[in-house]
């Protein structure tokens, strides 16, 4: 199946996890990932069922912090 990750058409087996992809794309600090597939956020505790479609768009964010002094 034909997914876009991070703007990059790709190929995967289908019946893909959004858990598995986070691990096939390496993703630094997985624990810290927020996924959206076709613009909603994905519960990080459903990353194991949640099953990835043909021609679904992934983004991994990543939230920092900071601040001005």
């Amino acid at each position: 199946m034909q997914l876009t990750v991070a703007g990059n058409q790709k190929e995967y087996a289908d019946g893909l996890t959004v858990a598995k992809l986070i691990e096939l794309e390496e993703v630094e600090t997985p624990a810290y990932v927020t996924v959206s597939v076709n613009d909603a956020f994905i519960a990080g505790g459903t990353f194991e069922e949640a099953v990835l479609q043909d021609g679904d768009r992934i983004e991994f964010l990543y939230f920092m912090g900071g601040g001005s002094a």
